[in-house]
């Protein structure tokens, strides 16, 4: 295989949420694909919520479990039929275990075409530091 062709974009489908809790609310609930980084100062969260908008998104934090919850709305408008849909609508549910390392106070999040930016800074006692020996 190339590099080029490695380094294509996999389209990767939207997969449903295979959770034990029961739904109360009719509809498709999906995973949306992350990615996390880490370095020194932070890690970095990228969610993958097309078709969300900020004001269908809503990012919750209780008791270290940080919570992602974003709805797509049908595209069509009133006086419009459907001929052909394949861009499943519905909503996007995950969520993820905090640790002590993050200072959850400084949490910023961002969206922009479909991708959420969370920034999870960590807490000062987490940053590697240098120690200075003295002689």
């Amino acid at each position: 295989m190339t590099d080029s062709k490695a380094k294509e974009i996999q389209v990767k489908p939207k997969q449903e949420v295979t959770s034990p809790a029961e739904q109360t609310k009719p509809g498709v609930v999906f995973t949306p694909s992350v990615d996390i980084f880490e370095n020194d100062r932070e890690l970095t969260l990228l969610a993958d919520l097309p078709g969300v908008t900020a004001e269908n998104l809503t990012i919750d934090l209780r008791e270290n479990t940080l919570t992602l919850t974003g709805e797509v709305e049908p595209f069509e408008r009133a006086n419009e039929e459907d001929i052909l849909i394949e861009y499943e609508i519905g909503k996007f549910y995950r969520q993820f275990s905090l640790s002590n390392v993050i200072d959850q106070s400084k949490i910023n999040a961002n969206l922009t075409d479909g991708v959420l930016r969370l920034t999870l800074p960590k807490v000062e006692e987490a940053k590697p530091r240098k120690i200075e020996v003295r002689t």
